[in-house]
């Protein structure tokens, strides 16, 4: 999976394509409207960038704190987007990523 369309497209299949990182299952889970599949991705990983997916998801949630919480251990601040905005260029980022050997 290389594009954007490509990611909006695997939606429609009823499991995330292979090779996916466990942001970009995580991603896939919440644009299917299961949350809570979307939080076990990324919930006990530390690194930053699932950080940043678990900061997005409870800003999604409404959970403001907690999302502001996960931004700090991402190295980031809450974006001033909407999460439809904030979602895609999460895509965009960790398709860009080539996968860790």
């Amino acid at each position: 999976m290389k594009t954007l369309n490509d990611f909006r497209e695997s939606l429609n299949l009823e499991q995330p394509g292979s090779g996916l990182s466990v942001q970009l299952n995580s991603l896939w889970y919440d644009a299917r409207g299961d949350w809570g599949k979307a939080h076990a991705q990324v919930d006990q990983m530390k690194d930053q960038d699932s950080a940043l997916v678990h900061a997005y998801l409870h800003r999604k949630e409404g959970d403001i704190w907690n999302a502001d919480y996960w931004y700090r251990k991402a190295g980031a601040i809450r974006p001033d987007l909407s999460l439809e905005e904030e979602w895609e260029q999460l895509v965009l980022q960790f398709l860009q990523l080539k996968p860790k050997v």
